[in-house]
C-alpha cells in the first residue's frame, strides 16, 4: 500500500489492511485482500482489494498493471473458494455516478443466486 498516496490516509479499505478496522477476510496475497461485504446484495458479496491504495481499477492498472492481475487473479481464486462454480458477477464501480463509495480500487464478487440484467 502507498501511503503517500492522495486519500489513504483515510481511507476505509487501507484502514482494513493495516488491521486497524475489523474485516471478514476469506482470502489474502501479498497484493490483495478480500472479505465479506458489510451489506451483501448476493447470498455470497465479497470485496477483492488491491493492498495498494489507487482511486479506482484504471488508476490501478494505470500505476500498476501486475497489481490489476493480481485483483483479478484473486477475483478467480474467491469464485473458486465460494464454490460460484455456476457463476458469479464481478463489479467495478468507478466514480460517484456509478455508486462508488470508497474511492480504493475494489471489485465485488457476487454469487450465489442468479443474477437479472441489466443490472440497473
Amino acid at each position: 500500500m502507498s501511503e503517500t498516496a492522495p486519500g489513504a490516509a483515510d481511507c476505509l479499505f487501507c484502514k482494513i489492511i493495516a488491521g486497524d478496522v475489523p474485516a471478514d477476510v476469506v482470502h489474502e496475497t501479498d497484493t490483495t485482500v478480500a472479505f465479506r461485504d458489510i451489506d451483501p446484495q448476493a447470498p455470497t458479496h465479497v470485496l477483492v482489494i488491491p493492498k495498494r491504495h489507487e482511486p479506482d481499477l484504471v488508476a490501478l492498472a494505470t500505476a500498476d498493471p501486475g497489481a490489476a492481475t493480481d485483483v483479478l487473479r484473486a477475483v478467480g481464486d474467491v469464485a473458486a473458494q465460494e464454490q460460484l462454480g455456476e457463476g458469479y458477477r464481478s463489479v467495478f464501480n468507478t466514480g460517484a455516478l456509478a455508486q462508488q463509495s470508497v474511492f480504493h480500487a475494489h471489485v465485488h464478487v457476487l454469487g450465489g443466486r442468479a443474477m437479472t440484467w441489466p443490472p440497473g
